[in-house]
Protein backbone atom coordinates (compact mmCIF):
# COMPACT_ATOMS: atom_id res chain seq x y z
CA UNK A 1 0.00 0.00 0.00
CA UNK A 2 1.13 3.37 -0.45
CA UNK A 3 0.61 7.13 1.61
CA UNK A 4 -2.70 7.31 -0.96
CA UNK A 5 -4.17 4.62 0.70
CA UNK A 6 -3.48 5.43 4.11
CA UNK A 7 -4.56 8.90 3.72
CA UNK A 8 -7.54 7.73 1.95
CA UNK A 9 -8.68 5.42 5.43
CA UNK A 10 -8.08 8.40 7.66
CA UNK A 11 -10.22 10.30 5.50
CA UNK A 12 -12.74 8.26 5.19
CA UNK A 13 -12.85 7.41 8.83
CA UNK A 14 -12.24 11.44 9.65
CA UNK A 15 -15.34 12.36 7.90
CA UNK A 16 -17.47 9.27 8.13
CA UNK A 17 -18.53 10.06 4.40
CA UNK A 18 -16.87 9.25 1.37
CA UNK A 19 -18.36 12.64 -0.25
CA UNK A 20 -16.79 14.86 2.18
CA UNK A 21 -13.81 12.61 2.19
CA UNK A 22 -13.16 12.77 -1.52
CA UNK A 23 -13.98 16.57 -1.57
CA UNK A 24 -10.99 17.16 0.83
CA UNK A 25 -8.42 14.40 -0.82
CA UNK A 26 -9.39 16.09 -4.33
CA UNK A 27 -10.42 13.36 -5.53
CA UNK A 28 -13.57 11.72 -7.36
CA UNK A 29 -16.13 9.92 -5.11
CA UNK A 30 -16.04 6.66 -7.26
CA UNK A 31 -12.00 7.04 -7.14
CA UNK A 32 -11.89 6.81 -3.52
CA UNK A 33 -14.57 4.20 -2.99
CA UNK A 34 -12.06 2.01 -5.30
CA UNK A 35 -9.24 2.72 -3.02
CA UNK A 36 -10.71 1.79 0.37
CA UNK A 37 -12.02 -1.81 -1.90
CA UNK A 38 -8.38 -2.07 -2.58
CA UNK A 39 -6.97 -1.72 1.46
CA UNK A 40 -9.61 -3.93 2.43
CA UNK A 41 -8.90 -6.73 -0.48
CA UNK A 42 -5.38 -6.40 0.19
CA UNK A 43 -6.04 -6.38 4.54
CA UNK A 44 -8.61 -9.01 4.24
CA UNK A 45 -10.80 -6.84 6.25
CA UNK A 46 -13.53 -5.14 6.29
CA UNK A 47 -12.78 -0.93 7.34
CA UNK A 48 -16.08 0.51 7.10
CA UNK A 49 -19.85 -0.16 7.12
CA UNK A 50 -21.91 2.23 4.96
CA UNK A 51 -25.38 3.35 6.94
CA UNK A 52 -28.07 5.66 5.47
CA UNK A 53 -26.69 8.74 6.93
CA UNK A 54 -22.84 8.72 6.98
CA UNK A 55 -19.93 5.53 6.94
CA UNK A 56 -19.14 4.08 10.12
CA UNK A 57 -15.18 2.48 10.73
CA UNK A 58 -15.39 -1.03 11.98
CA UNK A 59 -13.20 -2.15 14.91
CA UNK A 60 -10.32 -3.02 12.57
CA UNK A 61 -11.06 0.55 10.53
CA UNK A 62 -10.72 2.32 13.58
CA UNK A 63 -6.96 0.57 14.24
CA UNK A 64 -5.75 0.55 10.63
CA UNK A 65 -6.57 4.37 10.58
CA UNK A 66 -5.27 4.79 13.91
CA UNK A 67 -1.98 2.91 12.43
CA UNK A 68 -2.25 5.44 9.35
CA UNK A 69 -2.70 8.57 11.08
CA UNK A 70 0.97 7.77 13.03
CA UNK A 71 2.33 6.75 9.90
CA UNK A 72 1.28 9.56 7.96
CA UNK A 73 1.96 12.16 10.54
CA UNK A 74 5.80 10.95 10.21
CA UNK A 75 5.99 10.66 6.99
CA UNK A 76 4.50 14.62 6.66
CA UNK A 77 6.95 16.02 9.17
CA UNK A 78 9.40 14.31 7.08
CA UNK A 79 8.68 16.07 4.08
CA UNK A 80 8.50 19.26 5.73
CA UNK A 81 11.73 18.59 6.81
CA UNK A 82 13.36 17.75 3.30
CA UNK A 83 11.21 20.93 2.30
CA UNK A 84 13.07 22.95 4.67
CA UNK A 85 16.34 21.61 3.69
CA UNK A 86 15.15 22.70 0.01
CA UNK A 87 13.47 25.74 0.61
CA UNK A 88 16.29 27.13 3.31
CA UNK A 89 14.42 27.52 6.19
CA UNK A 90 16.08 24.37 7.77
CA UNK A 91 19.90 22.90 8.10
CA UNK A 92 23.18 24.81 8.61
CA UNK A 93 25.68 27.29 7.15
CA UNK A 94 28.78 28.33 8.22
CA UNK A 95 30.76 31.55 7.15
CA UNK A 96 34.19 32.15 7.97
CA UNK A 97 35.11 35.69 8.23
CA UNK A 98 37.77 38.35 9.55
CA UNK A 99 37.68 39.04 13.13
CA UNK A 100 36.88 42.52 12.37
CA UNK A 101 34.03 41.79 10.62
CA UNK A 102 32.59 39.04 13.18
CA UNK A 103 32.45 41.30 15.79
CA UNK A 104 31.12 44.86 14.05
CA UNK A 105 29.77 44.37 10.45
CA UNK A 106 28.27 40.80 10.63
CA UNK A 107 25.96 40.74 14.33
CA UNK A 108 22.87 42.79 12.95
CA UNK A 109 22.75 40.19 9.94
CA UNK A 110 23.44 37.45 11.44
CA UNK A 111 20.35 38.54 14.12
CA UNK A 112 17.92 39.47 11.00
CA UNK A 113 18.95 35.73 9.32
CA UNK A 114 17.99 34.23 12.64
CA UNK A 115 14.75 36.38 12.97
CA UNK A 116 13.67 34.83 9.37
CA UNK A 117 14.92 31.14 9.18
CA UNK A 118 15.18 30.38 13.37
CA UNK A 119 15.55 26.41 12.53
CA UNK A 120 18.78 27.01 10.78
CA UNK A 121 22.22 26.54 12.45
CA UNK A 122 24.02 29.86 11.62
CA UNK A 123 27.97 28.97 12.72
CA UNK A 124 30.62 31.73 12.45
CA UNK A 125 34.45 31.24 11.83
CA UNK A 126 36.63 34.14 12.57
CA UNK A 127 40.00 34.15 11.25
CA UNK A 128 43.00 36.46 9.65
CA UNK A 129 42.90 36.32 5.61
CA UNK A 130 44.64 33.38 4.53
CA UNK A 131 42.77 31.24 7.75
CA UNK A 132 39.36 31.98 6.06
CA UNK A 133 40.57 31.64 2.30
CA UNK A 134 41.91 28.34 3.41
CA UNK A 135 38.75 27.22 5.09
CA UNK A 136 36.89 27.93 1.93
CA UNK A 137 39.30 26.05 -0.66
CA UNK A 138 38.87 22.76 1.65
CA UNK A 139 35.40 23.36 1.60
CA UNK A 140 35.17 23.56 5.17
CA UNK A 141 33.05 26.63 4.80
CA UNK A 142 29.82 27.65 2.24
CA UNK A 143 30.46 31.01 2.25
CA UNK A 144 33.17 33.80 3.49
CA UNK A 145 33.54 37.51 4.06
CA UNK A 146 37.00 38.51 3.88
CA UNK A 147 39.02 41.55 2.83
CA UNK A 148 40.51 40.98 -1.48
CA UNK A 149 42.01 43.18 -3.84
CA UNK A 150 41.41 41.25 -6.82
CA UNK A 151 39.94 37.68 -8.20
CA UNK A 152 41.45 34.64 -6.69
CA UNK A 153 41.95 31.54 -9.17
CA UNK A 154 39.21 28.91 -8.05
CA UNK A 155 37.21 31.47 -6.26
CA UNK A 156 34.26 33.25 -6.62
CA UNK A 157 33.55 36.70 -4.69
CA UNK A 158 31.19 39.67 -4.89
CA UNK A 159 32.15 42.45 -3.25
CA UNK A 160 29.52 43.63 0.03
CA UNK A 161 31.30 46.83 1.48
CA UNK A 162 34.37 48.89 2.07
CA UNK A 163 35.39 50.97 4.62
CA UNK A 164 37.97 53.61 4.92
CA UNK A 165 41.27 54.08 7.13
CA UNK A 166 41.85 56.01 10.08
CA UNK A 167 45.31 57.00 11.98
CA UNK A 168 44.99 55.85 15.55
CA UNK A 169 46.87 57.73 18.18
CA UNK A 170 47.18 58.57 22.01
CA UNK A 171 45.41 61.70 23.18
CA UNK A 172 48.60 63.32 24.10
CA UNK A 173 50.01 62.95 20.97
CA UNK A 174 50.58 65.79 18.38
CA UNK A 175 48.07 64.69 16.16
CA UNK A 176 45.23 63.98 18.46
CA UNK A 177 43.87 67.55 17.85
CA UNK A 178 43.69 67.43 13.73
CA UNK A 179 40.04 66.71 11.97
CA UNK A 180 42.27 64.80 9.09
CA UNK A 181 45.63 63.29 8.44
CA UNK A 182 47.37 63.14 4.84
CA UNK A 183 49.19 59.58 4.63
CA UNK A 184 52.27 61.76 3.88
CA UNK A 185 52.14 62.87 7.48
CA UNK A 186 52.91 60.03 8.98
CA UNK A 187 56.49 59.83 7.77
CA UNK A 188 58.98 59.13 10.57
CA UNK A 189 56.32 58.75 12.64
CA UNK A 190 57.18 55.37 15.24
CA UNK A 191 54.65 52.70 13.82
CA UNK A 192 52.60 49.89 15.12
CA UNK A 193 52.10 47.67 11.92
CA UNK A 194 49.79 44.88 11.63
CA UNK A 195 51.86 41.33 10.12
CA UNK A 196 51.26 40.35 6.93
CA UNK A 197 48.88 37.58 7.70
CA UNK A 198 46.86 40.47 8.14
CA UNK A 199 44.36 41.98 5.53
CA UNK A 200 44.84 45.07 7.00
CA UNK A 201 48.75 45.34 6.27
CA UNK A 202 48.43 45.54 2.59
CA UNK A 203 46.46 48.00 1.69
CA UNK A 204 48.43 50.46 4.22
CA UNK A 205 52.09 49.67 2.73
CA UNK A 206 50.44 50.79 -0.49
CA UNK A 207 48.68 54.22 0.69
CA UNK A 208 52.17 54.74 2.55
CA UNK A 209 54.23 53.94 -0.48
CA UNK A 210 52.14 55.85 -2.96
CA UNK A 211 52.35 58.90 -0.65
CA UNK A 212 56.12 58.82 -0.32
CA UNK A 213 55.89 58.12 3.55
CA UNK A 214 58.91 56.42 5.48
CA UNK A 215 57.98 55.71 8.29
CA UNK A 216 60.06 56.01 12.12
CA UNK A 217 60.50 52.86 13.88
CA UNK A 218 57.87 49.87 13.09
CA UNK A 219 56.50 47.55 15.30
CA UNK A 220 54.84 44.96 14.04
CA UNK A 221 51.85 42.91 16.03
CA UNK A 222 49.02 40.33 14.65
CA UNK A 223 46.29 41.26 17.15
CA UNK A 224 44.07 43.75 17.26
CA UNK A 225 44.06 44.14 20.90
CA UNK A 226 48.15 44.31 21.01
CA UNK A 227 48.12 46.63 18.31
CA UNK A 228 45.99 48.97 20.21
CA UNK A 229 47.59 48.05 23.42
CA UNK A 230 51.18 49.26 22.05
CA UNK A 231 49.44 52.43 20.73
CA UNK A 232 48.01 53.37 23.88
CA UNK A 233 51.59 53.15 25.31
CA UNK A 234 52.87 55.80 23.50
CA UNK A 235 55.14 53.52 21.47
CA UNK A 236 53.53 54.41 18.03
CA UNK A 237 50.70 55.58 15.91
CA UNK A 238 48.85 52.72 13.60
CA UNK A 239 46.11 52.88 10.69
CA UNK A 240 43.39 50.69 10.93
CA UNK A 241 40.12 50.32 9.08
CA UNK A 242 36.89 51.57 10.35
CA UNK A 243 35.39 48.00 10.75
CA UNK A 244 38.16 47.90 13.62
CA UNK A 245 37.81 50.99 15.61
CA UNK A 246 35.29 49.36 18.18
CA UNK A 247 37.75 46.93 18.96
CA UNK A 248 40.27 49.13 19.81
CA UNK A 249 38.01 51.36 21.93
CA UNK A 250 38.94 50.24 25.06
CA UNK A 251 42.34 52.17 24.65
CA UNK A 252 41.12 55.19 24.52
CA UNK A 253 42.71 55.99 21.47
CA UNK A 254 42.00 59.07 18.88
CA UNK A 255 40.71 57.88 15.52
CA UNK A 256 41.52 60.67 12.55
CA UNK A 257 40.57 60.04 8.93
CA UNK A 258 43.25 59.80 7.07
CA UNK A 259 42.99 61.65 2.83
CA UNK A 260 43.09 60.72 0.88
CA UNK A 261 40.77 57.89 0.92
CA UNK A 262 41.73 54.45 0.78
CA UNK A 263 39.25 51.39 1.07
CA UNK A 264 39.82 48.04 2.18
CA UNK A 265 37.38 45.91 0.07
CA UNK A 266 34.91 43.40 1.28
CA UNK A 267 33.68 40.34 -0.51
CA UNK A 268 31.63 37.48 0.07
CA UNK A 269 33.48 34.38 -1.58
CA UNK A 270 32.35 30.98 -2.27
CA UNK A 271 34.41 28.05 -4.18
CA UNK A 272 33.64 28.11 -7.98
CA UNK A 273 32.27 24.63 -8.13
CA UNK A 274 30.36 24.04 -5.06
CA UNK A 275 26.87 23.73 -4.45
CA UNK A 276 25.37 25.77 -2.54
CA UNK A 277 22.33 25.05 0.10
CA UNK A 278 19.51 26.26 0.07
CA UNK A 279 20.27 28.06 3.60
CA UNK A 280 23.85 29.29 2.44
CA UNK A 281 21.95 31.22 -0.61
CA UNK A 282 19.29 32.89 2.25
CA UNK A 283 22.02 34.11 3.96
CA UNK A 284 23.92 35.43 0.93
CA UNK A 285 20.55 37.21 -0.04
CA UNK A 286 19.76 38.56 2.88
CA UNK A 287 23.34 40.26 3.69
CA UNK A 288 23.17 41.75 -0.16
CA UNK A 289 19.87 43.14 -0.04
CA UNK A 290 20.67 44.51 4.01
CA UNK A 291 23.71 46.12 2.46
CA UNK A 292 22.90 47.27 -0.80
CA UNK A 293 20.02 49.31 1.13
CA UNK A 294 23.05 50.51 3.37
CA UNK A 295 24.60 51.92 0.24
CA UNK A 296 24.01 56.14 -0.40
CA UNK A 297 21.58 56.63 -3.11
CA UNK A 298 19.50 53.06 -2.46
Amino acid sequence: MGVHHLRSVVAVADHQSFTTAAETLGVAQSSLSRTIAEVERRLGVRLFERTTRKVVATGDGREVAAHARRILTGFDDGLREIEGFITGDRGSVTVACLPSLAATFLPPYVRAFRESHPQVRLRIRDGLREEVLTSVRAGAVELALVSLSGPIEGLRHERITADSFFCAVPPGHRFADRDTLNWADLAGEPFIAFGPESSIEGPVRRALDEAGAELGTVVQAQNVGAVAGLVAAGLGITAVPELVLPMISFAGLVHIPLTPVVERSISLVWLADRYQSASAKAFARQLRAATASAKPGT
